[in-house]
């Protein structure tokens, strides 16, 4: 008989906040080919003498700000939402949690699950929506370490759910507290991306970024296409939350000099709302199901300090899913059903 397991996979910290551990997981981050898809000599050189000289003393900082006794905050909610999906799921389903990039490792969780005799996983990447920087590196990766130790193992991946139904309404139930005062504005930020990474991924490479309105007509390109699923997050959640389309709007953070990112940039937005009348301002990052410090730092804290300067009054970044227990039991739905049927 098969031992099931559920492996949650997300993106990853440094060990502590010390520069050389910040050094060390920015080189393995942005040494990705799929996160800097730059010829290899170009990478290693963009990567050794253009940003560890530097960033890693202001990664560095900015992790300070966000860290938590229990350390990273993004690994520590990990490993609380493993805890509390164990608990509903039931001593036996084992559930592991690993990190494309940092500890723990991809290496060492595929080596636990074999030596807990687990022959079919769940994979259950903690993102939404596709992109090549995000969902398909991390799954990639645990394949290729499941072909290298457990060739026999049986994988099955959850797919980007950016417009479910359950997504949706888990996300507007952990939003309610906030939905339920008085504001302007909704800002929803999703983590930016290169806009040659939609073109990249267009199967047909005559769609995105091509066809007018390329994200809001009906394409197979959208099954890869990272922008028009943020579209479609964003549109499902007004229409389900019964929001006022004037409301809110979309934009992107997170991005890196030297080509086009999409756009508008969050950061700019910050500027211009309060110019343009909005005073209570409310931020949403669908993208990211666990608070790290792109949305503590990037936004809950320099965002909140852009809007305000700029003429803001009211700022609330609202939480990620994190460990709600409305997340928590959208995981264990899902499970379940996987469970039962062998279906997602």
């Amino acid at each position: 008989m098969s031992k099931r397991a559920v492996l949650i996979a997300n993106l990853g910290s440094p060990d502590s906040t010390s520069i050389p551990d910040v050094r060390r997981y920015l080189r393995e981050f942005l040494g990705d080919e799929r996160v800097i898809d730059l010829p290899a000599p170009l990478r290693f050189l963009l990567l050794e003498a253009i940003i560890l000289p530097t960033r890693p003393k202001k990664t560095a900082h900015a992790y300070s700000k966000v860290w938590t006794p229990e350390g990273s905050p993004l690994v520590a909610t990990s490993e609380s939402v493993r805890k509390k999906l164990a608990v509903k799921l039931g001593a036996e389903v084992p559930v592991h949690i690993t990190m494309r990039y940092g500890n723990p490792s991809i290496a060492s969780t595929v080596k636990a699950l074999v030596d807990q005799g687990c022959d079919e996983v769940l994979l259950f990447p903690q993102y939404p929506h596709y992109a090549m920087a995000s969902w398909e590196t991390v799954v990639v990766r645990i394949y290729e370490e499941a072909a290298k130790q457990a060739p026999q193992m049986k994988i099955v991946c959850v797919q980007p759910f950016y417009g479910d139904a359950d997504y949706i309404d888990m996300m507007l139930a952990v939003a309610a507290p906030a939905l339920e005062k008085p504001y302007d504005h909704l800002l929803f930020s999703y983590h930016g991306i290169p806009e040659r990474h939609l073109r990249k991924a267009d199967s047909s490479h005559g769609h995105c970024t091509v066809v007018a309105d390329c994200c809001n007509t009906c394409s197979p390109a959208h099954a890869t296409c990272y922008r028009a699923q943020c579209v479609r997050t964003t549109a499902e959640f007004g229409r389900r939350g019964r929001l006022d389309p004037a409301k809110y709007s979309m934009s992107y953070q997170s991005r890196l000099a030297g080509e086009p990112w999409l756009q508008p940039f969050t950061d700019f937005e910050l500027v211009r709302l309060p110019k343009a009348g909005v005073k209570r301002l409310l931020v949403i990052c669908p993208s990211f199901l666990a608070d790290c410090l792109e949305t503590l730092e990037e936004i809950a804290m320099a965002g909140k300090e852009t809007f305000l300067e700029a003429g803001g009054e009211s700022f609330e970044k609202i939480i990620c899913p994190n460990d709600h227990p409305a997340y928590i039991d959208f995981l264990a739905n899902r499970v379940q059903k996987w469970l039962n049927t062998g279906q997602l």
